[in-house]
């Protein structure tokens, strides 16, 4: 008998032990499912059920299973795809979608029965919305509109059990360990493989260092968060940072040096601008493009006072959609420094109807000024700098960021 965690029941498994997946796939939710010999587990807490449980008419061990990444075509776009020898079905909120299950053939001509791992691949990072199917060594590459397929041999790569595409990467399966590969290339770097149970799972005597218990709406304090140019959000909280545009894929905190591997004890605010990054700690600076997965510009970090004109320590900062302005909060007051001019020109300041200020993030739908567990909403920054009284504080909630309610 496999090896028990607080709520497994005799004889199911417990992925903790160190297990091999048979398929791994995120729902239309964002709820990441794992298959194995006809168990599930749905979500990266607690003890599996039986698959039959949570999919109804699913029973049995799966071969493989990927969400569906097709906008153009909203009957599937989003559905779970799961392969049982040479049969695939179609599921949408836990239930199996009429005239399923059908011949692997019928739905994917051209690809193998029996596989052993399959993923989506959305256009922008593969050249067409596709998805991978893995058996051996071979990846047939299928295009989701023409159904063409192209045949790829990552000889390099180990042998995938399952695949899962989470927050942009992607992520070969084998044994208990993972290999994050390029979609395209297969291409492999880093240090890899990597033990699973550190990553994507909660174990006991495991983690690597974001996994943490989620804090109380009630006790959150942000250190920072800013959105970029491409409608990621990011909040930076002590030595971890969460992507908050990813609720399909679940709210996950990760250290801020994975990121932003020169940045080693947490930030003091962060703005973002033209496709760059800025991290404040201290007073240095901290300039990271975002668009190659964070590189350090060269030459950085620089110091504020360097960098952006200003002298003391930075509370917050933020620049709204389409300004130059970055607006920098020091103690209960604001200057504006306009980043399109060089050497920069920093405004006098002006005091502001709050202190004690943590964060501040600028989006099409005003200002949010973050202080405690919770934030005030403003309409602009003129409208800030001229407020002589604080709005109502607005709680902070897990829809937000995250946190426990």
């Amino acid at each position: 008998v496999l090896g028990l965690s607080p709520g497994d029941g005799p004889g199911k498994p417990d992925r903790c032990d160190g297990i091999q997946f048979d398929a791994i796939a995120p729902d239309e939710k964002g709820k990441v499912h794992y298959f194995k010999d006809g168990y599930i587990w749905n979500s990266f807490r607690g003890p599996s059920q039986l698959s039959s449980e949570y999919f109804r008419d699913l029973s049995g061990r799966v071969d493989a299973a990927f969400r569906m990444h097709n906008t153009e075509n909203p009957d599937n776009h989003d559905h779970i795809y799961v392969f049982q020898g040479d049969k695939v079905s179609s599921y949408f909120n836990q239930s199996l979608e009429e005239g399923y299950p059908k011949g692997i053939q019928e739905e994917f001509p051209g690809i193998p029965n029996n596989l052993d791992a399959a993923v989506e691949c959305p256009k922008g990072e593969c050249m067409t919305n596709s998805v991978l199917f893995f058996k051996g060594n071979d990846v047939h590459v299928y295009d989701i509109a023409t159904k063409a397929i192209k045949m790829k041999t990552w000889a390099h790569l180990p042998v995938c059990a399952s695949a899962l595409r989470w927050l942009e990467h992607y992520y070969c399966f084998h044994g208990h360990n993972f290999t994050r590969f390029h979609p395209v290339s297969g291409e492999v770097n880093g240090t890899y493989p990597k033990d699973a149970r550190h990553y994507f799972m909660h174990c006991p005597n495991f983690g690597h260092g974001g996994d943490r218990t989620a804090v109380k709406c009630s006790d959150i304090k942000l250190d920072a968060i800013t959105t970029d140019d491409a409608g990621r959000t990011y909040i930076f909280t002590g030595p971890t940072y969460t992507r908050l545009d990813t609720h399909r894929d679940g709210l996950h905190a990760f250290p801020i040096v994975r990121g932003w591997k020169e940045v080693t004890k947490g930030v003091d605010a962060v703005f973002s601008y033209t496709n760059k990054i800025y991290l404040i700690k201290g007073d240095q600076v901290y300039i990271y493009k975002t668009d190659t997965h964070f590189t350090l510009v060269e030459g950085y970090p620089k110091t504020v006072k360097e960098e952006l004109g200003i002298e003391g320590h930075v509370d917050a900062a933020f620049v709204c959609p389409s300004e130059d302005t970055v607006h920098i909060i020091q103690g209960a007051r604001m200057h504006d420094v306009d980043l399109s001019a060089t050497p920069r020109v920093v405004s006098q300041g002006v005091p502001l109807p709050l202190s004690g200020i943590d964060a501040g993030l600028c989006g099409a739908d005003g200002i949010k000024i973050f202080r405690g567990s919770h934030f005030y909403k403003y309409a602009s920054p003129m409208i800030l700098a001229m407020s002589r009284i604080a709005p109502f504080p607005v709680k902070i909630t897990s829809a937000m960021v995250g946190c426990e309610d």
